[in-house]
């Protein structure tokens, strides 16, 4: 059979690994997970939102003669990740994930490392504070146990509904950021300490050099725990994986 990729998309990797394979006319689809207002166009077939969990994105797999899947979505997507790697199994499609490396704490950082959201929740027990939310929406109810500070938010939408924090300033970005931008962004709203998840990359790394250029202490969330698979860090190396696992008929 041809190749005739999935992508598992939504971070600025999976816009590369896109383009490059537009470029060389490799056959794939682009899938969002549909959290995003407006999302990038990408020049490949795009759709958007869920699968219905592995059974459901097996049926996918199957309905669209998936040759190849690669997981492009951000680290902490797990559930995510777990289903692929599941349909993936079922019906003996290669799997892969093009993944950015984990950011390291650097001299003159102020990390405190934390396993989970619950634990970044409790890490915020203390006098209130002015504390930078740069985790997106899904998780702003869980911060609601810590309801003496003021939460400043920044998010790719603004909010249908106001966020269930009784304390909060919402601030509508989306990255890349710069460094000197976040160091403004921390003054101007007297930051004390800032949250967030150890996404990795580039696009928004610029809040760690700026923590550390303000001497600010940092709740650094872990990464979930994702299954086994190969790991890619370039499209390129995607480009290599593919041209090593041909396409076959399993699992169509």
């Amino acid at each position: 059979m041809a190749q005739h990729l999935l992508i598992l998309g939504g971070t600025s990797e999976a816009s590369a690994l896109a383009a490059r394979l537009a470029q060389e006319n490799v056959p794939a689809i682009f899938s969002y997970a549909g959290r995003v207002a407006r999302p990038r166009a990408q020049p490949l077939p795009t759709r958007h939102g869920g699968f219905g969990g592995v059974k459901g994105l097996a049926a996918f797999l199957r309905d669209n003669a998936i040759s190849h899947v690669v997981d492009a979505t951000h680290p902490f997507a797990a559930q995510m990740s777990w289903n692929a790697y599941h349909a993936c199994a079922e019906l003996g499609v290669p799997l892969a994930a093009l993944t950015r490396p984990a950011w390291q704490p650097q001299a003159g950082d102020m990390w405190q490392q934390v396993p989970d959201i619950p634990a970044a929740v409790a890490a915020l027990s203390g006098p209130a504070e002015r504390i930078m939310l740069a985790l997106g929406r899904m998780h702003l109810a869980a911060f609601q146990g810590q309801p003496q500070h003021h939460y400043v938010l920044r998010l790719v939408d603004a909010p249908d509904a106001p966020p269930p924090l009784p304390h909060h300033t919402v601030t509508v970005a989306r990255g890349p950021f710069a460094v000197a931008d976040d160091i403004a962004l921390f003054r101007e709203h007297g930051i004390d300490r800032i949250v967030c998840k150890n996404a990795g990359g580039s696009g928004a790394e610029a809040k760690l050099h700026a923590a550390r250029a303000l001497g600010l202490p940092v709740v650094m969330i872990d990464r979930p725990g994702l299954p086994p698979r190969d790991e890619l860090a370039t499209p390129g190396a995607v480009m290599d994986w593919l041209a090593d696992h041909p396409a076959t008929e399993r699992g169509v």
